[in-house]
């Protein structure tokens, strides 16, 4: 240790390791090349609060954690495993000696589930807290809640480069912000943007090209996802690259011996060309780069709590990201950045990036906290609190997985699903194919699911080429096929393992016991999905050896399955559309799974699938169907029918004729189809609309009235028509109802009795003839009368006791209106006069009285006895 270089960092490790005696909590920002990942756990080793304990540090992936404990270890003179140990997936290296442990953010989660109280550590560090990813996310926040109840004593501290450390520092409950500058060598930044059309590779080989030309060393290219860095070394071969230039790959999906190899210095005389993902952003160094070309865009999963579904999205990096990867280049010496995009766009990016727990699926962190013990997230303090959307769809997902009880509490399958790890979905689909003896194929479809495509270019949708490759790679097949499988076959042997932990010792691949002869029968402990596998377990000597891929899939994806439309196309269970990209062979497939969908587009497409037939779904998965009677209104036919399905989810799989149906469900059909057609499929005659308009003047004069507009009566149907519409299935039929005493049913005797005197039906005029009153507009209620008629009668009459004025339409001889008003007494003493000369004229015969009020009235030509 004494010959080590002294690296920036350290000017600061006396505040951070006071800040750790006399407090708890502590944030340090770090520049890159600051040694802030190799030097502070070293430093914290002579720390007298650990009391023999160890310390915990995070790094973000498997790689970065690797690297850093084998860094350390070396300059300690060990090798990895001493005093500086890691534990990553598929990979451990500690032993009794490790006082260091280096663990990638998911093995934090496994180790406070098994003891919250994380006994056998001193202090927990999250190295790069930057990248904000959802189980680092989560192991801050359950780690300051076992702080909270458990463990005063634990420290904990926070470290990246780009961090908004105020806001870290709140949640630490005020924690001091200790920075330090770096070591970062000076890199000159050239700004390439990209023309319009221009094709993404093109654009990253010729800077490449250019960095050759202008920079010694190696360089290190950043591209959004494993097809553009395809794309890129194709365009790099056809460009013609120097003889001494190795082209190498780095992303998350590779085998760790080439990740190691793509981050390892040359031979001498050579040079080499990084293409990588974000991967290579921080926590790591890859030796000899001085040249960085940046793509300026990224890859990142956002969830859609309406579909349930997660698509990948190319979004622009954010500054802080520009900045990590823009110092890769200045890491060992100076060195320059070509940014493939303006410095006016630089300005608009955002400063930090989203954190994945605001657009990720949280079923994984839903899962964790019901295993917390947790009753939702807001029992925890966290940076940013999970969105209440996708929380509540991700809960939903569980207890259809039978992971949680109705009231959100783990049930013993949940627990078991927590233990495995990875996606509750790929968790669910082991245990449950290992109580149908299908453990090993299970696995190898989760390690295959949980990670990258190993035929990423493959055309074909259809999962099962995946297996047969990975089983391929098994066997020592192709060596390009099985180092691309090389990474899904040790993750599918860590399966396995984790299985048969699980099961007790069970034996991975053969029939399982059921669960209730484990003992796991009590009330309300047993899944569903269980449940519906106990038949199923004891016909599992009679199955074939193989399942069927497309069954398992069913098992992790159950609102996935996919029916075939008779356009090709599909509808998953869950109610949404979509359509495999082009023709293939599994197009054919009545019925598929899918397991990967691109949800972009108004219907999802499906990259990754397999077949699955009917019979075997209801076979061994009944507990997906259900059969219900469908009574509903047919709109072309004007008829109710009456049918019987069987559904998985929004699929109806089936259905018949269903005989003597519940008359409650045909009047309830029948109902539907009137509020969807409209009132016009009832049988209106003059009386029934004028009984309507006259309850709705009395309700417009007295709210206590039943509200008879069309409306009101669509929505209280069950209340008035349908004791009249018992038995009838049709519009036919409903020409044969009594619409005027179903009407007449809303009014009971007393307001029958109110109705005829306070809306009736006829008026009797002076002449004595009884006069219809128009009810059509229930506002403004009119009467048509001969003028002669109304002789003597002095006042407007009035109806809805008295507070409504009738309109009077005053009729000539030949029953044409000469005058309209509400106001007969006005009109006797002025306009009266006028229109007498005019209906002299031209009705001479008849009478026309100079007192229209002392007048007889009649409705003959002349009065009798004139």
């Amino acid at each position: 240790m004494s010959n080590r270089e002294k690296l920036p960092v350290e000017l600061v490790l006396p505040e951070l390791l006071n800040a750790l005696e006399v407090g708890t909590r502590a944030v340090l920002v770090a520049q890159p090349g600051a040694g802030k990942t190799t030097r502070v756990p070293i430093a914290l080793l002579d720390s007298s609060w650990l009391n023999g304990r160890k310390l915990l540090m995070l790094e973000p992936r498997r790689l970065a954690a690797r690297s850093a404990a084998t860094y350390m270890a070396r300059q300690l003179g060990e090798e990895a495993g001493g005093t500086v140990g890691f534990r990553v997936r598929l990979e451990t290296k500690v032993g009794p000696a490790t006082r260091i442990e280096v663990v990638t953010e998911g093995v934090l989660t496994r180790l406070l589930q098994g003891d919250p109280a994380l006994e056998a550590y001193g202090a927990v560090i999250f190295d790069e807290f930057h990248e904000r990813h959802l189980h680092s996310d989560l192991g801050l926040a359950l780690c300051l809640q076992s702080a909270a109840l458990l463990r005063e004593d634990m420290r904990l501290l926070v470290m990246s480069a780009t961090l908004d450390a105020g806001k870290v520092s709140e949640v630490l409950g005020g924690a001091p912000i200790i920075a330090s500058e770096g070591r970062q060598y000076p890199v000159q930044t050239n700004y390439r943007p990209r023309a319009t059309r221009s094709r993404l590779e093109v654009d990253a080989a010729e800077a490449v090209l250019e960095a050759l030309r202008e920079q010694e060393g190696d360089v290190l290219v950043f591209l959004p996802g494993m097809a553009d860095i395809r794309r890129t070394e194709s365009e790099l071969r056809r460009g013609g690259l120097p003889a001494d230039c190795d082209l190498r790959q780095l992303h998350g999906s590779m085998p760790l011996a080439a990740q190691d190899e793509a981050v390892a210095a040359c031979q001498p005389g050579r040079r080499k060309i990084v293409l990588a993902t974000s991967i290579a952003e921080s926590s790591l160094t890859v030796a000899g780069v001085r040249s960085v070309v940046d793509a300026g865009l990224m890859r990142v999963p956002r969830f859609s709590p309406r579909t349930g579904m997660t698509r990948l999205e190319t979004v622009p990096v954010s500054q802080a990201s520009a900045d990590q990867r823009r110092g890769r280049a200045g890491r060992t010496s100076p060195g320059t950045c070509w940014r493939l995009w303006s410095q006016e766009a630089h300005r608009l990016l955002p400063p930090f990036g989203t954190p994945e727990l605001l657009e990720a699926d949280l079923a994984p962190l839903a899962l964790e906290l019901a295993a917390w013990g947790a009753a939702g997230p807001e029992e925890l303090d966290w940076l940013d609190a999970p969105p209440a959307a996708a929380y509540e769809q991700a809960c939903a997902l569980l207890q259809q997985l039978g992971a949680l009880s109705p009231e959100r509490r783990i049930t013993p399958h949940g627990r078991r699903m927590a233990a495995l790890g990875g996606h509750p979905r790929l968790a669910h689909m082991a245990l449950e194919a290992a109580r149908l003896g299908w453990s090993a194929a299970a696995c190898e479809l989760a390690a295959l699911l949980g990670e990258r495509d190993p035929l990423r270019g493959e055309r074909s949708a259809d999962l099962r080429l995946r297996l047969e490759a990975l089983r391929a790679a098994g066997r020592g097949g192709e060596a390009a096929l099985a180092a691309a499988a090389a990474s899904a076959a040790a993750e599918a042997r860590q399966w396995l393992r984790a299985l048969a932990a699980q099961l007790g010792g069970a034996q991975p691949g053969a029939p399982e016991p059921s669960a209730a002869a484990r003992g796991l029968g009590r009330a309300g402990e047993l899944s569903a999905p269980a449940a519906g596998a106990r038949a199923a377990e004891q016909q599992s000597q009679q199955r074939p050896g193989e399942p069927p891929v497309g069954l398992l899939l069913a098992l992790a994806y159950p609102d996935r399955i996919a029916q075939r439309r008779p356009d090709g196309r599909y509808l998953l269970s869950v109610g949404r559309g979509a359509a495999l990209p082009f023709a293939q062979p599994i197009s054919a497939a009545d019925y598929l799974v899918a397991a990967e969908l691109d949800d972009s587009g108004t219907e999802s497409r499906i990259d990754l699938a397999a077949p699955v037939q009917l019979e075997e779904l209801e076979a061994l998965l009944p507990e997906l169907f259900t059969t219900e009677a469908s009574v509903e209104w047919d709109s072309e036919a004007g008829a109710v029918r009456c049918r019987r399905r069987v559904r998985l989810g929004a699929l109806i799989i089936r259905e018949s004729q269903l005989e003597k149906p519940d008359q409650a469900l045909v009047t309830a059909g029948l109902l539907q189809g009137i509020r969807r057609e409209g009132l016009r499929l009832l049988p209106w005659t003059r009386q029934t609309r004028q009984l309507q308009a006259r309850m709705m003047l009395m309700h417009s004069v007295q709210q206590d009235w039943p509200d008879a507009s069309d409306e009101a009566l669509l929505a209280t149907m069950e209340l008035w028509l349908a004791p009249y519409a018992t038995g009838i299935r049709s519009a036919s039929g409903l020409q044969k109802l009594d619409l005027t005493a179903a009407l007449d049913s809303l009014l009971g005797w007393e307001r029958r009795r109110q109705l005829d005197d306070y809306a009736p039906t006829h008026l009797t005029v002076p002449s004595g003839s009884r006069i219809p009153v128009d009810y059509s507009d229930p506002a403004a209620p009119f009467l048509a009368a001969r003028l002669q008629e109304l002789f003597g009668m002095k006042q407007t009459p009035k109806v809805g006791k008295g507070r409504l004025p009738v309109v009077m339409h005053l009729l000539s001889p030949a029953q044409r209106p000469v005058q309209v008003t509400k106001d007969l007494e006005s009109f006797w003493s002025t306009t009266y006069f006028e229109v007498r000369k005019e209906l002299k004229v031209r009705y001479p015969k008849h009478y026309w009285p100079e007192d229209p009020l002392q007048a007889q009235a009649t409705s003959r030509v002349k009065p009798r006895g004139t």
